[in-house]
């Protein structure tokens, strides 16, 4: 094992990496230069963690939500007639999915009918 003294805790002194957490074998190996260290890599640092799992009242309560939001619009409105029902409002959203230089898509989204369309600017 390589030597652990003078070093900041939970720091590779060879390479100056952050050690992986000391699970339940006695030594770690840092990830960048394979050097072995025992426990007192990580001199006296503690690690505290928590595990929270949702509820499923939890998961109740954001499926109302999300289906009391479905008649909101997915972004800004625009007159625009829907080819599907005829209604005069879309809302719209932009994505750059080609290469740089060349425009942007436009995701229109009819508030009413929810029809989905694009078209490339």
């Amino acid at each position: 094992m390589s030597n652990s003294g003078n070093m900041d805790p939970g720091f590779c002194p060879n390479c100056g990496s952050i050690l992986p957490l000391l699970r339940m074998a006695r030594d770690v190996t840092c990830f960048s230069c394979q050097s072995n260290f025992d426990a007192s890599a990580f001199g006296t640092m503690e690690v505290e963690y928590t595990i929270h799992f949702n509820s499923y009242e939890n998961k109740k309560s954001d499926q109302a939500e999300k289906t009391a939001g479905e008649g909101a619009a997915d972004g800004p409105i625009v007159n625009r007639q829907c080819p599907k029902c005829g209604n005069d409002q879309m809302s719209y959203a932009t994505l750059q999915l080609r290469s740089a230089d060349e425009g942007q898509t436009v995701f229109f989204t009819c508030t009413k009918c929810k029809f989905k369309m694009s078209e490339n600017s």
